[in-house]
């Protein structure tokens, strides 16, 4: 087996919980890449990857299992690990896998799906929280010696949850825990997601439009795909109630960033909070970067260390299954079970 992990996803503790479910008969080889102290980006034809090829193919041979979190898995090399018979991603999708090159090679491909929804779920709260109550500023004059008593006055102090109309774009793992969340707060839930048949009770199922039309604050929690690319652009901010909040702990590419710039700017949205950009890494002089509205995070929606242990189980759990001949409980393509 080789594990491919890095400083978040940690090799050796992949490699001792491998070990309690397995065994120590196994052999491990573990390779620490170097996100996320390098920020990953593209490699050869997939995305959202960290570490070398090369590197990668020299530790792949007669290895049958592998578990990864950025390593890119191109098409490169999956040619150069030809004994391969399972990857594991820990994430909540492959995308640093050439998942077409694997199923031609017959490399069964599995990923962790909702590792990560706890963390971002809170941190996608966090931020409505932080924004509506202009955290962020108040803290500033706090620590800038001031005592703002001023920051009272009704037009200058913040909103709330309670009985406000609030959107959640996406009903998944995530968008569901934020969901009652704001729901136990006393708001009420907007839900907008063209694969939902229902909702909860209390929450009302709407199409895009009319969720827009009529929320408060607007939470995303959609993936990025061709059809949700520039989803929320000029004419959707322009939609928002004024003085509305969006807060996106999705994808950066969901949102068109100069719309949203220019909609932040003129007042026309009261605030946003941001875990992820268009593009990635955000440049340092971006116009968002200085706006008194903005809540910004670099893409750290995932970043607990609930997250890593609960990816590592997930992964070692499918490892399992897999030398069991049982069939895999998040298979993304290829063979579903091990031939015995």
């Amino acid at each position: 087996m080789l594990v491919a992990g890095d400083h978040f996803i940690r090799p050796r503790a992949v490699s001792g919980a491998l070990r309690e479910a397995l065994g120590d008969h196994i052999a491990v080889t573990e390779l620490v890449g170097p996100w996320p102290i390098e920020p990953f980006g593209t490699v050869a034809e997939v995305s959202e990857a960290s570490g070398d090829e090369d590197e990668l193919i020299s530790n792949l041979s007669g290895v049958e299992i592998a578990i990864t979190q950025m390593a890119p898995f191109t098409a490169r090399v999956l040619a150069g690990a030809p004994d391969l018979r399972l990857l594991v991603v820990t994430r909540g999708g492959p995308v640093n896998v050439n998942l077409e090159e694997a199923a031609a090679r017959g490399i069964a491909v599995s990923s962790t799906p909702g590792r990560n929804a706890p963390a971002a779920a809170e941190l996608a709260v966090a931020l409505t929280l932080a924004v509506l109550r202009r955290l962020k500023d108040v803290h500033a004059t706090m620590a800038a010696g001031e005592w703002r008593s001023d920051l009272y006055a009704y037009d200058r102090c913040g909103g709330e949850l309670d009985g406000t109309e609030v959107g959640i774009v996406g009903f998944g793992a995530i968008g569901r825990r934020v969901a009652a969340v704001f729901d136990a707060l006393g708001a009420r839930v907007l839900v907008a997601d063209p694969f939902a048949d229902s909702v909860p009770e209390g929450m009302t199922l709407v199409g895009p439009a009319e969720l827009l039309d009529r929320s408060q604050v607007v939470s995303l929690h959609a993936r990025l795909t061709p059809e949700t690319h520039g989803m929320i652009g000029g004419a959707e901010l322009a939609r928002m109630p004024e003085g509305a909040v969006l807060v996106n702990t999705a994808r950066g590419a969901l949102v068109d960033t100069d719309a949203l710039t220019s909609a932040l700017k003129s007042g026309h949205l009261g605030g946003a909070g941001l875990d992820v950009y268009d593009p990635e890494p955000l440049p340092a002089d971006h116009p968002l970067r200085a706006l008194p509205n903005v809540l910004l995070v670099p893409h750290l929606a995932g970043a607990t260390r609930q997250t890593a242990d609960r990816a590592i189980r997930m992964a070692v759990e499918e490892v399992a299954r897999w030398t069991a001949g049982e069939p895999l409980a998040y298979g993304v393509t290829g063979p579903r079970r091990r031939s015995r």
